[in-house]
């Protein structure tokens, strides 16, 4: 049977260590995003990323419906700055819905292990590159463990399947005649692994994303022709306006296009930590020609013979590219023209994600206001971190973490707006119905309006989902926990259970209308907080097999039944507590038990 691709997702996180993209977990029928993790020192218990996620989806159009997820990282040092966290938190929510759509998903992470920052690092630890990619590689299959992100395949960019795919790409291009050989001189960001013109440096040649000084270098390389793609992709951003998103990026990169393409350089003769040039053997393919290729080699299985062929029949291209904002140049104009070039189709849309600055400051090693994401997890669980940093900052845009608003966001939401809601409901049901539902949830909702406000949501966040708007999504759903508040608050149930007769069933049904809602908020919130909305769904009787065989179908109305028993009511979401409260409180703590000592002492004494 033959499958019809249209892909839809791909995603890659930036350069920069100066923003932060917290994605831990994400959307359509066949899903690829890789970790590219530049692997320049050894895992410590933090992470610094340099470069970003890779996720691409994939829409196949066949009765089997595949989604793969791979995640493929480039990381400097090893410290969580503004990128990482943003980026993967939006990939779980997006590739969880796609699930919840019943599309069958795997994920792929790993590593990018070329180039001369990772040999200098393994350099400056006494280790030969292969050595040093080893440990780190190792390290974060164990750091995913820790982070509880499960993954179905981790590749390499030193795996030979990968290392066949970007030879086989290069000779294709070098044929096409879009490769020479020439001198160049130029200003090199060694961070950013390229060159720069002077016209986009800071004072002292600096460079403005690692705010270092660029060194003057002159190379024998290698070249691809972008400036033959000039007219090319002018035509090709006419045809398709929707190639670049968000709208207001658009601008830049055609800003970008109209100024000229200039050749770039796809060699160095400098760095040995890498994959030799075909022709060349004394070259190796500059890092970008090398790990954009990713996307591609990704798409085979290990135990296949690499070609582009097999390659591109197994799923491209892609449908869109979710990707740092600051490495919006290599992929919306450098990597389209080098896929025409090798009469490969370009992705239909790339988008460019924001950053996340910390209390309003960019983050930085220097700066020392870097987060780790294994201690917000441990601090304050996965959900609230994923929660806030896709609930609060819009996807596309710039956002700011700040550890107050984030207690706040999280206490008022998933605490009180949904969790308090769940657990008076369930107490009122234990204390009046021994925590059984009357009716129906279908049946209980004859004639209600609060079923139709509950669809209504439902749908609004269907929609966000798809269109990646995550805030809006998550904001859709909270909504249906505050009608849910305002409905439990308007019926009074406890009141009606102390009148009795017709007010008692009254009351019953009620509080299967608010179960049923928090059954729906379960399924539809999932995406972004899964272990919350199996906390919940626990609570409302069913069982782990159950939850995870949600589809999105179960938000229609009408799943909860007659006779079914209700768990113990219990917090699915612990208020959190602020290190400044927590401290307060083990001073008062320590001052009451001070206090009783000296009045047991003196009671002691009087005695005596």
């Amino acid at each position: 049977m033959s499958a019809s691709f249209s892909p839809l997702l791909i995603s890659r996180n930036s350069q920069s260590r100066a923003q932060l993209s917290f994605s831990f977990l994400l959307l359509s029928c066949h899903v690829i995003c890789i970790l590219n993790f530049d692997l320049t020192t050894p895992l410590s218990s933090n992470i610094e990323t340099e470069n970003g996620t890779i996720l691409m989806y994939y829409d196949i159009q066949d009765e089997m419906t595949n989604c793969h997820k791979i995640d493929l990282w480039k990381i400097n040092h090893l410290k969580i700055t503004g990128k990482f966290c943003r980026i993967k938190e939006s990939f779980s929510p997006i590739l969880l819905h796609q699930r919840l759509l019943g599309k069958k998903v795997i994920f792929i992470t790993g590593t990018d292990e070329h180039g001369e920052k990772i040999a200098t690092a393994a350099e400056t630890n006494g280790r030969s590159p292969r050595e040093h990619c080893d440990t780190v590689s190792d390290a974060y299959r164990i750091l995913w463990k820790d982070l509880d992100i499960a993954y179905d395949k981790f590749i390499r960019t030193t795996d030979p399947i990968h290392e066949g795919i970007v030879e086989e790409f290069y000779s294709r291009v070098f044929n096409n005649g879009d490769i020479y050989r020439a001198d160049y001189e130029g200003l090199y960001c060694i961070n950013c692994e390229e060159y720069k013109d002077e016209k986009e440096l800071l004072a002292n040649n600096c460079c403005p994303m690692h705010l270092k000084p660029c060194a003057l270098r002159k190379e024998d390389n290698y070249f691809f022709a972008l400036s033959k793609y000039q007219k090319m992709l002018e035509e090709y951003f006419k045809s398709n306006p929707d190639f670049v998103k968000p709208a207001f990026r658009l601008n830049e990169v055609q800003g970008w296009i109209i100024s000229g393409l200039r050749d770039f350089s796809i060699s160095r003769s400098s760095v040995e930590w890498g994959i030799p040039v075909p022709t060349d053997d004394k070259q190796t393919i500059y890092v970008w020609f090398d790990a954009l290729l990713g996307y591609v080699s990704a798409l085979l299985d290990k135990d296949v013979q690499p070609s582009l062929e097999k390659a591109v029949g197994a799923g491209w291209p892609a449908s869109l590219h979710l990707i740092g904002k600051d490495i919006l140049r290599f992929h919306a104009v450098y990597w389209p023209a080098m896929l025409m070039s090798a009469g490969i189709s370009p992705p239909k849309m790339v988008f460019g994600h924001g950053f996340l600055t910390k209390d309003g400051m960019k983050m930085g090693k220097t700066l020392g206001n870097t987060l780790e994401p294994k201690d917000l997890v441990d601090r304050f669980g996965s959900d609230a971190v994923r929660y806030f940093l896709l609930r609060e900052i819009e996807f596309g845009n710039d956002g700011d973490f700040s550890e107050e608003r984030f207690i706040n966001i999280n206490n008022a939401h998933l605490a009180n707006t949904i969790g308090n809601l769940l657990n008076r409901t369930l107490g009122l049901l234990k204390k009046n119905c021994q925590s059984t539902l009357a009716i129906n949830s279908t049946t209980a909702a004859e004639g209600n309006k609060f079923k139709d406000t509950v669809e209504n949501l439902v749908n609004k966040a269907k929609i966000h989902y798809e269109n990646l708007s995550l805030s809006s999504a998550c904001e859709s759903v909270l909504e249906i926990g505050n009608a849910g508040n305002i409905y439990m608050d308007e019926r009074a149930p406890w009141s009606l259970f102390k009148q009795g007769g017709s007010s008692y069933e009254t009351a019953s049904k009620d509080l299967v209308l608010i179960l049923e809602a928090m059954r729906i908020i379960a399924v539809a919130l999932s995406p972004v907080a899964p272990s919350l909305c199996w906390r919940i769904y626990a609570q409302l009787g069913f069982s782990k097999d159950e939850f995870e065989a949600t589809t999105w179908s179960d938000t229609r109305w009408g799943g909860l039944k007659a006779g079914s028993v209700m768990a113990e009511p219990k917090p699915v979401f612990a208020r959190i507590e602020s290190r400044k409260d927590s401290e307060e409180g083990t001073v008062d703590a320590t001052e009451k038990i001070s206090k009783a000592k000296k009045k047991n002492r003196n009671q002691g004494l009087v005695q005596a």
